[in-house]
């Protein structure tokens, strides 16, 4: 323990040094993690890093898919809910099943459920590789919305695939309407303990006396319990931490209080960095025992690059065929959403782009971690370490190719310049001036009578930034303290109202009220 201490302390600060400079140099972190763990396992005499593949997706998964869940744009998910499905769910099987197709019939003795295995494994593009790179460049909201709202929900549909190959590589066969049954079971059983759990963790938030550290500390556990509990009883349990999350994430306003909600989110966004740091660091730093392991097994070091090589051309390719098939299936079927250009060269590179955005990851490493060492009858799983090489590879590929190349093709190809879309600042000034004209009318109709001679009433009405000019006893005691926390949830309400509204972005929203949060922590500490 002591000698692998250092170890993972200077994991974490060098996962804080590289994200540093990758923002100097203007590219996704991911990348220079990957590139990293790769270079550093070469250091002679470093700690044998190993993750017991039983734990590997309970570590990492639940939190990650939690957090995405909470900041995901669920308006946006809700309007493009068809395409979003198709990449999540039919592309996922596709993609699976091309590389099931041509691995078994490349790799020799490859067999097709060690193909779909392989294929359930790499088929998910990784959410936060794809939202590292979207940093650098201005794509439109319903482009951000679908790959964010497929990669919350293609993890879950390529681990429904890993689980059912798995049992087909161990057992040898695949009854098929079991496998149907235990799929529906997985769906339905997941989702519905999600929303269940994610009802009663909403209740217990709110009837219990929690303060901002409990309320923190209970959403750091309640992603390990959704999973937990969806997988005991053998249902989906991504799905289970997914639905619960959604559920919960739209009714944060009314569980969780201000203070709540400004540190939690402090808490999670560094506690996901660090869990996403190291899971991408572990890609590089696996490499050398997986190739070690794989020439134990005869398989050539060049060979198996050239296998690694081949699947991911077959990812591409089928990534981009599904692109252009559903936005032929939009045209056909719902011509109203399809996207709107000037130029008929910019509207079929969009398919392209969507199609290039296919980076693999967290979800990849993790799944092809967890495959057991053995069977069930103690021989060893047929091609563990080359399946292991072919991961590394395409996620190292993906990365590398496609995420430095994306944001060159988005402004070369300038395929967003002819969409239609408000200006984000637009919407904010329209969002800030409804937000004060309806404080006005709540504190004008509420306490203009009662506080007709209150100098505090007065500036308040009067103009809010005048304020500071009063003096703490004039501006500022408990009942004014009161009223005016009173008016932030009125305008809390107001905004919940305003985001009915389908062209206002969730995010623009989602910022107001956490200027709400900071106002309303700042009364409380006067």
């Amino acid at each position: 323990m002591h000698s692998i201490l250092p170890f993972l302390l200077a994991m974490v600060a060098a996962i804080v040094l590289l994200e540093m400079l990758a923002t100097r140099l203007k590219i996704a972190y991911p990348i220079l993690l990957v590139v990293a763990g790769l270079l550093i396992s070469f250091i002679p005499g470093l700690p044998v890093v190993k993750i017991n593949p039983d734990l590997i997706f309970f570590i990492f998964l639940p939190p990650l898919l939690f957090e995405a869940a909470w900041s995901i744009s669920f308006k946006e998910m809700k309007k493009w809910w068809r395409i979003i499905g198709s990449f999540a769910f039919l592309v996922v099987f596709f993609t699976a099943l091309s590389v099931a197709v041509v691995t078994n019939y490349f790799i020799p003795g490859f067999s097709i459920a060690l193909g779909f295995l392989l294929g359930g494994i790499i088929s998910p593009p990784d959410a936060v590789s794809t939202g590292a790179i979207m940093e650098f460049v201005k794509i439109p909201r319903a482009t951000a919305a679908i790959l964010e709202g497929e990669s919350l929900l293609n993890d879950a549909s390529s681990l429904i695939i890993f689980r059912f190959a798995l049992v087909a590589v161990g057992t040898g066969q695949l009854i098929w309407h079991e496998a149907a049954l235990n799929f529906l079971w997985m769906v339905v059983g997941g989702v519905g303990i999600g929303l269940l759990l994610g009802w009663f963790f909403v209740q217990a938030h709110k009837r219990l006396p929690t303060d901002a550290p409990s309320d923190i500390v209970f959403t750091l556990i309640e992603p390990y319990f959704l999973y937990w509990v969806a997988e005991q009883v053998h249902s989906s349990g991504v799905l289970a931490v997914v639905s619960g999350g959604l559920f919960m994430a739209n009714r944060r306003l009314f569980f969780l209080n201000s203070t709540s909600r400004i540190r939690g989110y402090s808490v999670w966004e560094s506690f996901v960095f660090i869990l996403n740091g190291i899971v991408f660091l572990l890609i590089g730093l696996e490499l050398p025992e997986i190739v070690e392991g794989m020439r134990s097994k005869g398989i050539p070091l060049r060979t198996a690059m050239g296998y690694g090589v081949l699947v991911t051309v077959v990812l591409i390719v089928a990534r981009i065929i599904s692109s252009y098939a559903a936005l032929i299936a939009t045209l056909i079927f719902r011509p109203g959403v399809a996207p709107r250009t000037t130029s008929g060269r910019r509207w079929l590179l969009i398919p392209l782009f969507l199609g290039w955005t296919g980076m693999r990851g967290v979800v990849s490493l993790a799944a092809a971690l967890a495959i057991p060492v053995t069977l069930d009858d103690g021989t060893a799983f047929p091609y563990r370490n080359l399946i292991l090489f072919i991961t590394f590879v395409v996620i190292l590929l993906t990365l590398v190719v496609q995420g430095l190349t994306l944001p060159y093709i988005i402004r070369r190809g300038r395929m967003f310049d002819g969409i239609s879309e408000e200006p984000e600042e637009i919407m904010t000034q329209k969002l800030k001036q409804g937000l004060r004209e309806h404080t006005y009318r709540f504190l004008k109709n509420k306490y203009d009578n009662e506080f007709h001679d209150h100098a505090g009433m007065q500036r308040m009405l009067q103009h809010w930034e005048e304020k500071s000019k009063a003096s703490n006893d004039d501006w500022m005691n408990e009942k004014t303290r009161a009223i005016f926390i009173e008016m932030l949830e009125s305008q809390r309400q107001y905004i919940a109202e305003f985001n009915k509204d389908p062209s206002i972005d969730e995010e623009i929203i989602r910022k107001q009220l956490f200027q709400i949060d900071l106002e309303e922590e700042r009364l409380r500490t006067m």
